[in-house]
């Protein structure tokens, strides 16, 4: 297996790069989700700032920024803490998963591929079980 490097999109690239993975989607439905599931994960995510990260697989996700913890508690009864890294990949493996069965289309299609690639790069994070604990 390949390993999967994360590449910061910075801040000019940002709107042509999910412009190019999910059009105006992203800023209509995933993007807006993605915030709501954080919110709903951690009580003590309260917004702010996010970085975007393209993955060498064609992955994407994004993160809050933040250098602490958060406490999170999911619906499957997953209770702990994750990095602001780990709460951005669940909320995105959620809204993906969420996405790709709810919506149809290109939009469907790309939100199930994009969530496989995310996975793909979970299984090498540092914090590795406590998100799959979350997502499963």
């Amino acid at each position: 297996m390949t390993h999967i490097y994360i590449d910061p999109v910075p801040e000019f690239r940002r709107g042509a790069h999910t412009a190019a993975l999910f059009g105006l989607n992203f800023s209509l439905r995933l993007e807006p989700f993605v915030f709501s599931v954080a919110g709903q994960l951690s009580p003590d995510y309260r917004g702010g700032y996010w970085h975007f990260y393209a993955l060498s697989n064609g992955g994407f996700y994004m993160a809050p920024q933040s250098d602490g913890l958060f406490a999170v508690a999911c619906e499957n009864g997953f209770e702990g803490q994750l990095s602001a890294d780990a709460l951005g990949i669940t909320a995105c493996m959620y809204a993906y998963g969420h996405l790709s069965f709810v919506s149809e289309g290109e939009f469907a299609e790309t939100c199930a591929e994009q969530y496989h690639l995310l996975r793909d790069h979970v299984m090498e994070h540092r914090e590795v079980t406590a998100i799959l604990a979350a997502i499963d």
